[in-house]
């Protein structure tokens, strides 16, 4: 009986302990990829080849056209080229 308690404790240990690696790992993959420095629209008009380049990685990963950066950028995209030949 005792060798049963001691096995079930044992096996429930080692389930909880890979959990806790598992989910650690996830977060540190979440944090490596929010690591890419958020760039307000201001930056991406005064650097509107990068917001070019962002805007481009966007719009070939739909997963991310959410983030601040990928808004960021077509914002503006969009106001830099208001302004442009043929507008008023």
């Amino acid at each position: 009986m005792k060798r049963t308690n001691v096995a079930v404790i044992a096996v429930a240990s080692a389930i909880l302990l890979i959990t806790a690696f598992k989910v650690s790992n996830a977060e540190s993959g979440k944090t490596e990829a929010s690591k890419a420095e958020e760039k307000s629209v201001a930056w991406f008009v005064a650097n509107t080849r990068d917001a070019r380049t962002q805007n481009d990685e966007c719009h070939n990963n739909p997963g991310i056209q959410s983030t601040p950066n990928c808004v960021n950028a077509l914002h503006a995209l969009q106001i830099s080229f208001a302004g442009g030949p043929g507008r008023r």
